[in-house]
């Protein structure tokens, strides 16, 4: 049995089409493989970074140590303008003015 025109036609579209979805499928998968690689890369870069954030924010708590530590060398500071101003006379202080 020898296969007719339309036969012969049909087959040719539908190998045809079938070559067109095995190139458009290995196009798409090479693409999602790419964007797996970047987004795979980027996420070792977050962690990274993650990994950075944890190391500088370690010592956050004595932030109010030092700030109350601070406080106290502001007052001793200003103990010793206040003293020096009426002692020396010449530095300007709120306490000589009276």
């Amino acid at each position: 049995m020898e296969p007719t025109d339309p036969e012969i036609a049909f087959w040719t579209v539908i190998l045809v089409l079938g070559a067109v979805v095995i190139v458009a499928v290995v196009a798409l998968l090479s693409l999602l493989v790419a964007f797996v690689r970047r987004i795979d890369a980027a996420v070792t870069s977050i962690g990274g970074t993650l990994a950075d954030i944890t190391a500088h924010t370690a010592d956050t708590q004595l932030i109010t140590t030092t700030g109350a530590g601070l406080d106290l060398v502001l007052a001793e500071g200003l103990q010793h303008h206040l003293f020096l101003g009426r002692v020396a006379g010449s530095i300007p202080t709120p306490a000589g003015k009276g």
